[in-house]
């Protein structure tokens, strides 16, 4: 039981994360010190994306709903919980490069914000 509940914590903590990821700059227009925490994990998630890394994340769960005896996946956590919902299909390299571009525009322009009405 403690074991899928720290599975289900861990899918929440990696959703929380890649929103952070993609949206953690527009948090730091308002809080700049975020930046230093932000700009690690956006180059965490690009590099993800790009490199087709595993993430941690993804094993840590795995090991938890296995140890609850449930049988863990073996896709990554997008391509397991985000993309059917969003996409029928499945997740492609191609497409694992344009989210990882998605994520640098996305803060490219909030940090260029951030430098040009820098005080």
């Amino acid at each position: 039981m403690l074991y899928r509940i720290a599975a289900d914590g861990l899918v929440l903590l990696h959703l929380a994360f890649i929103l952070f990821v993609l949206f953690g700059g527009l948090l730091v227009l308002k809080w700049r010190r975020l930046m230093w925490w932000h700009l690690p994990a956006a180059a965490w998630g690009v590099a993800v994306e790009a490199l087709h890394l595993p993430c941690p994340l993804t094993r840590w769960e795995n090991l938890m709903r296995q140890a609850a005896g449930e049988q863990g996946y073996s896709a990554g956590f997008i391509e397991h919980y985000v993309w059917p919902v969003i996409y029928p299909a499945g997740l492609t390299p191609t497409i694992q490069l344009w989210l990882a571009g998605v994520v640098l525009v996305v803060n490219a322009v909030v940090y260029l914000r951030v430098i040009t009405t820098r005080h």
